[in-house]
């Protein structure tokens, strides 16, 4: 489809803020050491601009999944957390958010599938038990 206001130019689709997220985190994890925005930029391919890849570095080291380092004028960045690590940092923010933290996480339970919930004990039972070394 085209757009009559650009002259018949296409319009590229637009990802959503999750998914470059994703994305920016999956190439950080090919970086042979710690990345430059730049070079994040360049492997992501496509019209993406400098100030948008900072933007996605900059929100992701405030949740946490990246971590940053000063190098000159600019930072260098390096994962801390995958693409799932990335989901369950989310899925934290939002349980930290709630009032009754028991409710969500009944409710959180009470809608896995089978295999999911067998899958949630058996890590529950292989994570170590507060108070342990």
């Amino acid at each position: 489809m085209t757009d009559q206001n650009t002259g018949g130019a296409e319009h590229p689709r637009r990802r959503g803020q999750g998914a470059l997220e994703a994305e920016v985190l999956a190439v950080l994890g090919q970086a042979p050491g710690p990345a430059t925005a730049g070079w994040v930029q360049e492997r992501l391919g496509g019209n993406l601009a400098y100030t948008t890849v900072m933007t996605i570095l900059t929100r992701l080291h405030i949740k946490g999944a990246v971590a940053r380092e000063r190098v000159g004028r600019s930072f260098e960045w390096t994962p801390v957390a995958d693409e799932s690590g990335l989901a369950a940092l989310r899925m934290r923010k939002v349980l930290d958010g709630e009032a009754d933290r028991e409710a969500v996480l009944a409710s959180f339970v009470t809608a896995l599938s089978p295999r999911d919930e067998r899958l949630l004990r058996d890590l529950l039972a292989q994570a170590p038990q507060e108070g342990e070394d």
